[in-house]
């Protein structure tokens, strides 16, 4: 159904006239009398509440299919970094009722989570901000230290919230249920093992890990150099690291997880090197993602050098903008520039 017969089937299921519904929304009663004619079309801007004066949502008015409705929902998560509560509603009534009648359960339970990290990230601005000023108020009061490690997940000493067991026996648990067939769950198993020194464990699903097919080949000496730091033996993790870069020194992958090791190791000259090397390397299959560069502009930051950073974080809004094709009102751009603004009113 095109937008013209469904502006009018539900002006007339809602009971008003042209001439009501164009005296809702500002308007001549001719204006409407067109858009259901398929003389014109709505303003843009006249959307929102055209859709509430016929009770549904723009998706709705739209006739979208539920796969359209979906991919927008997908595609809107992705540009806007803090959605109208009204809209978060309706994706939520959306979704939820998606998964009791809907096929593709996986991908809804998937946006579903999305949609609420989604709030989440966009409420632990919100927390992190008025939190930082009421620790420059009152750097004593603990609350607010609390709540910035909450929602910037700051450093907590106490090992009872630091440490991972809930997540580790969740990715096990998924582990015997895919009867060990996937490769993410074991990769985020083993991150969260070493994360709490449990190198031992860490090992016995790293030796399954491997027998696995489409193993990337350059995360092997990866993790085997990571066991070896864990059990202090700093020498063979860096003959590991170095010995692998002669068999994968043109694959990015690697390039970046070489740079993340120094970068662990406070070697910072080495990191910037070859975070810059796992950059370029990509240099041909654009777009590129900027986690490099995030990499280097938090080298910088650590090392004092602000300028470099804020250039950095410049390289970073040029390939959002430029390869990605976002512009200065998307969420990946606005992010970059809430960084850029947070370091220029930094005192370092």
């Amino acid at each position: 159904m095109n937008i013209a017969n469904k502006i009018k089937q539900l002006r007339s299921k809602a009971g008003m006239t042209q001439e009501q519904l164009a005296s809702s929304l500002g308007i001549s009663a001719q204006s409407v009398s067109k858009w259901e004619n398929s003389v014109t079309m709505p303003d843009i801007t006249l959307l929102p509440q055209l859709a509430i004066q016929l009770g549904v949502s723009i998706d709705e008015l739209f006739d979208l299919t539920v796969d359209q409705r979906l991919r927008r929902i997908e595609k809107r998560l992705d540009l806007e970094e803090d959605l109208p509560s009204d809209v978060f509603k309706e994706y939520e009534v959306f979704l939820t009722d998606q998964l009791r009648e809907g096929e593709n359960k996986g991908n809804i339970l998937s946006l579903l989570a999305g949609l609420y990290h989604h709030r989440m990230v966009a409420d632990s601005l919100k927390v992190s901000k008025y939190a930082r000023k009421a620790i420059m108020l009152s750097p004593g009061v603990k609350d607010c230290q609390w709540l910035l490690q909450k929602a910037e997940g700051a450093m907590c000493w106490d090992w009872n919230i630091a440490n991972h067991t809930s997540v580790i026996n969740f990715y096990k648990d998924v582990i015997k249920k895919d009867s060990g067939k996937s490769r993410m769950p074991y990769l985020e198993l083993m991150d969260n093992l070493l994360a709490d020194h449990r190198v031992s464990e860490a090992r016995e699903y790293f030796e399954i890990y491997k027998t696995l097919q489409g193993v990337k080949a350059f995360l092997n000496p990866v993790y085997e150099a990571y066991f070896a730091l864990e059990e202090h033996d700093v020498k063979r993790a860096d003959e590991i690291m170095e010995g692998a870069l002669g068999e994968f020194g043109n694959e990015s992958g690697f390039l970046f997880e070489k740079a993340q090791y120094h970068a662990r190791r406070c070697e910072y000259e080495k990191a910037i090197e070859f975070y810059e090397r796992s950059f370029d390397e990509n240099i041909n299959e654009k777009p590129r993602y900027t986690d490099a560069l995030q990499g280097i502009a938090t080298v910088y930051e650590i090392i004092g050098d602000k300028k470099c950073a804020l250039m950095t974080l410049d390289r970073m809004i040029e390939c959002i903008k430029e390869e990605w094709g976002y512009s200065d009102t998307d969420a990946a751009v606005i992010e970059v520039k809430r960084e850029k603004d947070r370091l220029l009113s930094s005192a370092f």
